[in-house]
């Protein structure tokens, strides 16, 4: 079984941290989940937001990404990908460890 990486992003900075977590993940050979909530879905209007797209498997909290005003498509997020927070709890409950930003 490989090893698994939950990233919970409800901050709308940190996206240089995010994407070097999931690259060193990947490059490691540690599947990363990263759950965007909050503010961090902000982030997904940052150009670099499109680096993470193939370093993870990427999920939004769709009540926070509509709060803001956000609409789809997401470089990186598929349309089953707009979730609720359950998404969170299984991410906590399925990965390895789990990191928070």
């Amino acid at each position: 079984m490989a090893k698994s990486l939950g990233v919970f992003v409800t901050s709308d900075r940190h996206l240089d941290k995010v994407i070097d977590l999931c690259k060193a993940a990947k490059n490691n050979g540690i599947e990363a989940t990263v759950f965007f909530s909050h503010l961090g879905t902000l982030l997904t209007q940052d150009p670099r937001f499109a680096e993470l797209d193939g370093l993870g498997k990427l999920s939004l909290c769709n009540v926070g990404f509509e709060d803001h005003g956000l609409k789809p498509p997401v470089p990186g997020v598929d349309e089953k990908d707009y979730a609720t927070q359950a998404r969170n709890g299984e991410m906590i409950e399925e990965c390895d460890r789990y990191v928070v930003f």
